[in-house]
C-alpha cells in the first residue's frame, strides 16, 4: 500500500531509479562495471559525474556527484537522504542555468526556518523542527567553506542520532545548492510504503490506495521533464569540441573502486 508521506526530509530513501533514469532520460551515459555493484553515469558531455554505490553502512556517501576533471566542485549524500531531495540538485544540473544567482537562505527562511551568520561568515539555517539543518562553514583552521545538510535526532545523552547528511564543495554551482534547498523545504508528501520508512514515528502516512498506475504515470511525466529540460539546454549551451570521455569516467569509476 502506497502512502503520501510527509514531512519530505524524514521519509527515507525512496526509489534510486527516480534519479538514475531521469539522467539517463536526459542523456547521461551509464558506464557500469558488470563486475562491481555500482552505478556510474557521466553526462552527455563528459563534464559531470554520477556514482551510486550502496554500502553496509547507510549513513555513508552512497551518492556522489562531481565536476571533472579533478579540481572541480563535489556533491555526496547519504544512503538514508530522500531520492526527492537529492533530486532537485540532479535536476538542476541538467537544466539550463538561470542568468541570475539564487538566494539559497531566502529560500529557507521563506518555509519559515531560522537563519544565523556569524563574525566569521559561518552561515546556517534550522528547520522548525528543530532537527534539521543547512549550514556554509569555513574548516577551523583554514578560510575554505563547505556546505552540510543533516537530519540529526537527539539521544537525551548530550549526543545526536544521525539520520542522513549530505556534504557540498563550496564551488558547487549555487542553482545546484538552490535546487537542492528548495526540494528540501517543499511541503509536498513522497510516495512511500506503509511503514517503509526508516522512523516511522516521526512521519504521517496517509493511504491513497492501490495507485501504481498513477505513480506509473508520474515517473514517465518526470522522464519526459527531463528529456526536454537536456534538450533545452543544450540549445542553448555555447558550441564545444567533442570532449575526451577519459576524465569523467576515470574519475568516477576509479573513486569507487578505491573505497
Amino acid at each position: 500500500m502506497w502512502c503520501d508521506t510527509t514531512p519530505r526530509h524524514l521519509a527515507g530513501p525512496g526509489d534510486p531509479r527516480h534519479i538514475t533514469q531521469a539522467l539517463r532520460a536526459a542523456g547521461w551515459k551509464n558506464f557500469d562495471d558488470p563486475d562491481f555493484p555500482h552505478v556510474v553515469l557521466v553526462s552527455p558531455d563528459y563534464q559531470h559525474s554520477f556514482v551510486l554505490e550502496p554500502t553496509p553502512n547507510a549513513f555513508g556517501p552512497w551518492w556522489r556527484i562531481a565536476s571533472t576533471p579533478w579540481g572541480g566542485w563535489h556533491a555526496s549524500f547519504g544512503g538514508n537522504t530522500p531520492v526527492e531531495i537529492i533530486a532537485g540538485f540532479t535536476d538542476a544540473l541538467v537544466r539550463t542555468p538561470p542568468e541570475d544567482e539564487p538566494d539559497i537562505w531566502s529560500t529557507l527562511r521563506t518555509a519559515d526556518w531560522t537563519y544565523e551568520r556569524d563574525e566569521r561568515g559561518n552561515e546556517q539555517a534550522r528547520h522548525p523542527d528543530g532537527i534539521t539543518t543547512l549550514e556554509r562553514r569555513a574548516n577551523l583552521t583554514s578560510d575554505h567553506f563547505a556546505w552540510t545538510a543533516e537530519v540529526a535526532l537527539p539521544t537525551g545523552l548530550g549526543g545526536h542520532e544521525r539520520l542522513w547528511q549530505a556534504h557540498f564543495d563550496d564551488r558547487t554551482p549555487r542553482h545546484l545548492l538552490a535546487g537542492f534547498a528548495a526540494a528540501l523545504v517543499d511541503p509536498a508528501p513522497v510516495s512511500r510504503g506503509r511503514y517503509d520508512v526508516p522512523h516511522a514515528h516521526l512521519v504521517t502516512q496517509v493511504e491513497r490506495g492501490a495507485q501504481g498506475e498513477q505513480l506509473a504515470a508520474a515517473h514517465e511525466a518526470r522522464l519526459k521533464t527531463s528529456r526536454a529540460a537536456a534538450r533545452k539546454a543544450r540549445r542553448s549551451a555555447p558550441p564545444t569540441t567533442q570532449p575526451s570521455t577519459g576524465p569523467a569516467i576515470e574519475a568516477a569509476t576509479s573513486t569507487s573502486r578505491s573505497r
